[in-house]
């Protein structure tokens, strides 16, 4: 029933195999991404290089990907005071979520994506939301997103799905479906080209793409590369 979908798309490791499994399951995909002030604000230029590389490089996919859309939500990044929209060191706050949260991301993120499927008929959204290696953020859980997809059906009165293929994935497993989906070159591209270190750091080059290696993101995305490696998919 459902052949048109939008996908949360940042540029980071997780959106882009998210994109990639939204094109293998849908006619038609669009992707949308958010300038919302962030520091790494350098995934906005990779999201650019691998739509890009998609239309060029994978023939099958780019005769589904359809128009991009950028949205301008600086005033998300004015309202918040975190680690990814301020100048601070990344730390954990008494609640016990790392000062990397940013409030009502997820929630305005899919609500603005809702707006624009609306608009253009798309009944799908997707998103790279994961509850298995993540950071505790409380709008990537599962049922954060069901509550939200109830929501914006009901604001809406239209049927929208919200599809979260990463929910119950390691880190390893991710880098294995991107193989699954576009083979070694597909995971070469999700290397070089995508971005997902908290800081920006686009000068450090290593097995699993660019970053400073340290901060959170970098060491999930590390750990499941290495782990990823030492297990290879079966033939």
């Amino acid at each position: 029933m459902h052949t048109k979908a939008l996908v949360l798309f940042s540029g980071g490791q997780d959106s882009t195999t998210c994109l990639a499994w939204a094109l293998k399951h849908y006619a038609h995909v669009e992707t949308v991404g958010f300038d919302y002030g962030q520091r790494h604000s350098v995934e906005l230029e990779c999201r650019r290089t691998i739509l890009s590389k998609i239309r060029t490089d994978y023939p099958e996919w780019a005769s589904r990907l359809a128009d991009d859309h950028l949205i301008d939500l600086h005033v998300l990044g004015d309202i918040s005071d975190t680690a990814l929209t301020r100048e601070a060191g990344i730390a954990f706050e008494k609640n016990g979520l790392p000062n990397t949260f940013v409030p009502g991301r997820n929630l305005l993120f899919f609500t603005f994506a809702a707006t624009i499927a609306y608009r253009r008929d798309l009944s799908v959204l997707v998103g790279g939301m994961c509850e298995t290696d993540y950071s505790g953020y409380p709008d990537c859980r599962d049922t954060t997103l069901k509550s939200l997809q109830a929501s914006l059906n009901l604001g809406m009165d239209k049927p929208l799905v919200i599809e979260t293929p990463l929910m119950w994935l390691d880190k390893r497993q991710t880098w294995l479906m991107a193989e699954q989906l576009g083979g070694k070159e597909f995971v070469g591209l999700i290397c070089e080209d995508t971005h997902t270190c908290y800081l920006g750091d686009r000068s450090t080059r290593h097995a699993w793409g660019y970053g400073c290696g340290i901060c959170p993101a970098c060491e999930l995305r590390a750990n499941g590369f290495k782990a990823y490696a030492a297990e290879p998919a079966p033939d």
